[in-house]
């Protein structure tokens, strides 16, 4: 039986990054003694909110995990998206009672820095996990 079931969110922008993220995500879940059971892919890291917040309206998760790299641009656009996409995350994370782990790089790195971050999905998938042990021993 598998300890919790966990949805992931993955950013299809920068896709060779994310694509290594979710392996690396899965494999851990596996490793804890988890799983993901569903994973829905969105345009980029803004489009994530609306579909965390129709997984947690399922309630047939045990927590979420977001994957995505928000990498530098020309302008200050990846500032706005890692901004406004986390702190709606953390809100819907708040306002269902489950557990949304933030496994987004970014913002202000390169595309060097998003290969070197690629293992935070571990992170992620750790986090998630530690959080619902944590709301059980509530």
């Amino acid at each position: 039986m598998t300890k919790y079931e966990i949805a992931a969110v993955v950013a299809e922008f920068n896709y060779d990054i994310t694509q290594m993220m979710l392996e690396l995500a899965q494999a851990e879940a596996k490793n804890r003694g988890c799983e993901i059971t569903k994973v829905v892919a969105v345009p980029g890291v803004f489009d994530m909110p609306l579909v965390i917040k129709k997984l947690l309206q399922k309630g047939e998760y045990d927590a979420i995990i977001t994957l995505g790299a928000v990498i530098e641009g020309a302008t200050d656009h990846d500032q706005i998206v890692a901004q406004h996409a986390s702190r709606k995350i953390a809100d819907l994370a708040l306002e269902y009672d489950t557990p949304v782990a933030l496994g987004i790089t970014g913002p202000g790195m390169t595309r060097m820095d998003a290969h070197r971050r690629v293992k935070n999905a571990k992170s992620a998938v750790e986090a998630a996990i530690k959080m619902c042990d944590r709301l059980k021993e509530i």
